[in-house]
């Protein structure tokens, strides 16, 4: 039968090392109107700002939908298992789709199914590394900053220094949702979520924090706990290369700090900026909320006494009214005694980067987000940037308007 698949020559070519031939494209989804989901969760909760339940059930439901119809398909043909697969959000006029894609692999060795969010070169380095994988894995939350929030932040923004109320939203979210991929993974008997993609994606007026990564089972690795399971946002080819050295993943680290220029900072920066040179008051800033959310990430790694953090990414994000947001994101590492993988060195197949051989400009953006790209900005809700905003530029006139006075 002719076959047609998402998998790439590099892709089917690993996949054959470890005995899988490709299958077909399976696709799976469900429509939602958007009417119904942003009457849902707004009000009194939407107004205090933080999760709304509501909407993260409803997001959380289209998205198993659309997995489930896939699997459905899966099970039809007789696949041992389903690589790359995807959670994605299109919008199209006035409803949104949910939508999973993967593509199909077959083994004539007896296993159960299984389905990941790895392509074949990230499958192939995952088994290596001595990891089965069980089960797609995601975790979610829908949040609102909510006016309330806004109100607050604004006031405290004319002091510089750190926005708990902000830093905390956001340390907040972004653990909720690596508690709820945890938990999903439990589900299945797994030890690891490897692989962990994080998007924050903008949601019919509201913000969806998204994490993605694959449920696996690794019998070498040391027992955890009955409450601990290893998280990890490394490729899974960066994961086989610190095998082969000895060393496994333990958790997947995030510190958030959002901090505020203040009133007298403002209005100093402003008037600095018309001339060349630094300005001492950006500089410091950036760098004091750099070192609060390093520091956190620092703090909890020492905690589970890992060796080393590794594959630190780091984001600043202007989110108005005078705020800036630091995240720093990283995974724990630790050199566990037994920790090696099967192969010497990876094939060269493994690790080249396939290329985009279709392109259109003209339509930028028409077919919706997918998960697995670049993560978004996170952008505090419009009222509370509007009135932080404005606060800003009345005081602003009022300086100079004194000043013109003089």
């Amino acid at each position: 039968m002719t076959v047609t698949t998402g998998l790439s020559g590099n892709e089917i070519f690993c996949l054959a090392q470890k005995g899988y031939t490709p299958g077909n494209i399976v696709v799976g989804n469900s429509v939602y109107s958007l009417g119904l989901i942003s009457s849902v969760g707004t009000g009194f909760k939407s107004i205090l700002g933080g999760e709304l339940e509501q909407v993260t059930k409803l997001i959380e439901e289209g998205r198993e939908a659309a997995y489930k119809r896939m699997v459905h398909e899966a099970n039809t043909a007789r696949a041992t298992g389903i690589t790359g697969v995807t959670s994605e959000l299109i919008f199209q006029a006035g409803n949104i789709e949910f939508l999973s894609i993967g593509s199909l692999v077959y083994s004539e060795s007896n296993q159960s199914q299984f389905t990941t969010s790895a392509n074949g070169q990230d499958l192939f380095a995952q088994l290596d590394a001595g990891y089965k994988p069980i089960h797609f894995a995601f975790g979610n939350v829908a949040y609102s900053m909510g006016l309330g929030r806004g109100v607050l932040g604004a006031v405290k923004t004319l002091a510089r220094g750190e926005i708990k109320e902000y830093s905390d939203m956001f340390n907040h979210t972004r653990h909720l949702a690596l508690e709820r991929i945890i938990a999903h993974a439990k589900t299945f008997n797994a030890n690891a979520v490897l692989g962990i993609q994080t998007t924050i994606l903008p949601f019919s007026g509201v913000s969806e924090m998204l994490m993605i990564g694959t449920a696996s089972q690794n019998t070498k690795l040391p027992a955890q706990g009955t409450q601990q399971i290893i998280t990890s946002d490394l490729t899974n080819i960066e994961m086989w290369n610190l095998a082969s050295m000895g060393y496994a993943p333990l958790r997947l680290l995030l510190g958030t700090s959002v901090y505020s220029l203040g009133l007298v900072g403002g209005v100093t920066s402003f008037l600095k900026s018309f001339k060349r040179g630094e300005i001492t008051e950006l500089t410091r800033l950036i760098y004091d909320a750099r070192e609060n959310a390093l520091g956190i990430i620092n703090e909890e790694a020492k905690a589970i006494g890992a060796d080393d953090v590794v594959g630190v990414k780091t984001y600043v994000y202007q989110l108005g009214g005078g705020l800036i947001e630091f995240l720093a994101i990283g995974t724990a590492v630790k050199k566990i005694s037994g920790t090696k993988t099967e192969s010497s060195q990876l094939p060269p197949q493994a690790i080249i980067v396939d290329q985009d051989t279709f392109f259109d400009t003209s339509q930028r953006g028409a077919f919706g987000v997918n998960v697995n790209q670049e993560s978004k900005p996170v952008r505090v809700s419009g009222m509370a940037a509007l009135f932080s905003n404005l606060i800003f530029v009345i005081i602003i006139i009022y300086i100079f308007s004194r000043y013109l006075r003089h």
